[in-house]
């Protein structure tokens, strides 16, 4: 196996970069983040007509074409940048879940506009805090409508449809939770935005009350539908986290070499060195085991739960551990609001929570290994 990217991908991420870093400076983070604004319209424009937003989706349904790996790569370099978009939300969740389980009829109505820029789509799993399971799910459907509460949702606020999870049944069981598509702007639909650690990735509450929804996927497979896209994202999110951690070594190795004090480098006392080499360790055991879902993730392969998971766990760690370290790296400037560090650090802890805890997915490895032993 070669775990690497191609040199096609390698300029893919070249292009990527040089576009992020033209248009999505820590300045346009900060004016999400300070701002009145959701999210960054132009940037989310400037990422349709770049091709970025479907570059996972078939040429069929206005997409590229290009693939799972080639998204990893896009990943990365939002995390770098911190992009203050619902790109997340809109192309490891709802697009993946349409192209996993949704109708030719809902693909050709939905996937153009996620392509486009048109649209953005979100998931509504959580019900409150809480790891997600199939008890957590309480929101009803009945008469092919929704009532319930769903927070919190990941752009809800912005969004222009939900794939959401709804309980179906009263056995206890996984087969109890159904998925439906439902646009949002349809009527039936209440959002309140939510206060979270990063402003610049919005959070919201959404209400339902009689909202029309669509069946997506089979009647009781909603379960098994939302592990697979759960899957999925953790690789793609993963990237993302490698990506900030990436950069938040980067930020703390430049301020080491350039800062003075006692007349030396602050990088050549032993302390600042040896926290900088342990931000390289995380981060660089994080790109592997992302690297490994990548893989998974790009071949479908039987390996992929255990792949995510590792990969969601180590890139976790590894982004808040930078994150963190580079404040420290930083000293008392590092705490200030007029330095860059604390974009990362609230990124970092966002993520970590996007999917479920750290905890969370650790069990899933877990129970997964065993399974896969037993088997």
């Amino acid at each position: 196996m070669n775990f690497d990217f191609s040199d096609d991908q390698k300029q893919l991420r070249d292009q990527a970069r040089r576009f992020l870093a033209e248009k999505c400076s820590p300045k346009a983070v900060r004016a999400v983040l300070e701002g009145k604004a959701d999210y960054d319209r132009e940037l989310w424009k400037g990422l349709a007509e770049m091709g970025f937003l479907g570059v996972a989706i078939p040429e069929e349904y206005g997409g590229t074409g290009a693939g799972h790996l080639e998204l990893c790569v896009i990943a990365e370099e939002l995390g770098r940048a911190l992009a203050p978009v619902p790109f997340s939300s809109t192309v490891y969740l709802a697009a993946e879940a349409l192209l996993l389980a949704g109708s030719e009829e809902q693909k050709q109505k939905w996937l153009p506009k996620i392509s486009s820029g048109e649209a953005i789509g979100t998931l509504a799993l959580f019900e409150g805090t809480g790891n997600p399971s199939p008890a957590a799910v309480k929101l009803a459907v009945s008469n092919g409508t929704l009532t319930g509460t769903k927070k919190p949702v990941a752009d809800g606020a912005i969004a222009d449809f939900a794939i959401v999870a709804a309980r179906t049944g009263t056995s206890g069981r996984e087969t109890d939770v159904s998925l439906f598509l439902v646009d949002l702007k349809a009527g039936g639909v209440t959002a309140k935005a939510l206060q979270n650690v990063d402003p610049s990735r919005q959070q919201a509450e959404l209400t339902f009350a009689g909202a029309k929804a669509e069946p997506l996927g089979a009647a009781n497979e909603g379960w098994s539908i939302l592990s697979r896209v759960m899957d999925r994202a953790a690789v793609l999110i993963a990237f993302e986290q490698v990506g900030g951690a990436d950069r938040a070594l980067e930020m703390g190795r430049d301020y080491a070499l350039d800062r003075i004090a006692f007349g030396r480098q602050i990088g050549s006392f032993q302390a600042i060195k040896h926290i900088l080499a342990d931000m390289y360790v995380s981060a660089t055991l994080a790109r592997s085991n992302s690297y490994y879902g990548a893989w998974a993730l790009s071949t479908d392969a039987a390996e992929l739960p255990e792949a995510a998971a590792s990969a969601r766990i180590s890139a976790t760690q590894a982004f808040q551990h930078c994150a963190k370290q580079n404040i420290q790296v930083h000293g008392g400037m590092g705490f200030t609001w007029e330095f860059d560090c604390h974009l990362y650090y609230r990124r970092a802890n966002a993520l970590a929570l996007s999917l479920g805890s750290q905890s969370y997915w650790e069990d899933q490895l877990i129970d997964r290994m065993r399974q896969k032993n037993a088997a």
